[in-house]
């Protein structure tokens, strides 16, 4: 313990972002100073990261679809959740050393959000993952918070404030008031869901197999909610199916939109299910506030306007959305003893 204290005193607290498809770090007093990828290269059969962390974030993702059979690319979370806990430890060590300039021996004190409506078990995941990778001391804080302060909310007034978190493997959808989430739902639709729907569109309609990364740039590139002024179109490459030779083939961003329904409507779905379930005092405050959007999904063209036509609500897209929970985690780190009281700690998950 009192070597544990003494490496702390040299160690930066920090905030991790740990998301599906992208995980950021914010470090006191420094703001981000990570962002990358969730995406670990191990040697396979093990645990072992390549090359001391090297190939973790952007290095591991260019080797999807692509990596030699004695490497593993893991993608360790899978719906907000820790999937694979041995790699998300070495994720998290990882990225405890990168800040730090690789020194060893350091024991932060680390701050990470969780999702709405996760169990006791997966919160013990993340405890124990970040305990192990070197965490001096661990504390929990509930998504939907750390979204509406990173968006600059002022969560804390007794007036409603909706905010809705597209990310990689969830949607999640919650009202804040009085510094508190009133209302939450998540769903298992987000950008991972969106870029299955695309390859399930190029093989159903084009008999051609895509891989992930080919999917994500397709709805980079020409992904949308909403009918676009002008219309685009890409040269998309793949494997053909029945041949089982190599083919490209061009889709337009009207197809992509097409391919994008089924996703794009259970988000639509989520959202009315939400404000179904408020009292007549938040409904009618939503009515000034409307609604924040944050996470990568947040970026779709045309989505904001989507869902401000089906709610009737003003819709606004948080500034630099992929980054509002970092921010918000930045906020946390920044007044970390003001925030304690509603913060969630190993011990307290005992």
């Amino acid at each position: 313990m009192v070597v544990s204290r003494l490496f702390g005193w040299f160690s930066w607290d920090m905030g991790i972002d740990l998301g599906t498809e992208n995980t950021r770090v914010c470090v006191r007093g420094k703001g981000i100073v990570h962002r990358g990828p969730t995406v670990v290269a191990v040697k396979k059969g093990t645990h072992q990261v390549l090359d001391k962390g090297a190939a973790v974030g952007v290095t591991a993702k260019e080797m999807v679809g692509r990596a030699p059979l004695s490497i593993d690319v893991v993608r360790p979370l899978k719906d907000g959740v820790i999937a694979d806990f041995d790699v998300t430890e070495a994720l998290i060590a990882s990225l405890i050393r990168q800040v730090h300039n690789r020194r060893r021996w350091v024991s932060p004190r680390v701050l990470i959000n969780t999702p709405t409506g996760i169990t006791a078990v997966e919160k013990r995941a993340i405890f124990n993952a970040a305990e192990r990778a070197g965490a001096r001391q661990v504390y929990l804080v509930e998504q939907p918070r750390a979204a509406g302060v990173g968006a600059g909310l002022p969560i804390h007034e007794p007036r409603g404030q909706m905010v809705i978190d597209i990310g990689a493997g969830t949607t999640d959808f919650s009202v804040l008031a009085l510094g508190d989430v009133v209302e939450s739902k998540s769903i298992k639709v987000g950008g991972d869901a969106m870029n299955e729907a695309i390859s399930s569109y190029l093989r159903r309609s084009f008999n051609i197999l895509i891989g992930q990364n080919t999917a994500e740039q397709i709805k980079l590139t020409l992904g949308s909610a909403y009918p676009a002024v002008e219309e685009a179109a890409m040269e998309v490459r793949g494997r053909e199916l029945l041949a089982g030779v190599p083919r490209a083939v061009a889709i337009s961003s009207v197809e992509v939109r097409e391919a994008l329904r089924e996703p794009i409507h259970e988000i639509l779905e989520g959202a009315r299910s939400t404000l179904e379930r408020l009292g007549p005092e938040l409904a009618g405050d939503l009515l000034s506030t409307g609604i924040t959007l944050c996470g990568g999904g947040a970026l779709l063209p045309g989505l904001a306007e989507l869902i401000a036509e089906e709610s009737g609500l003003p819709v606004c897209v948080a500034e630099n959305p992929t980054d509002t929970v970092a921010r918000g985690l930045e906020v946390f780190l920044e007044f970390f003893e003001d925030f304690v009281p509603i913060l969630e700690s190993a011990e307290d998950d005992l």
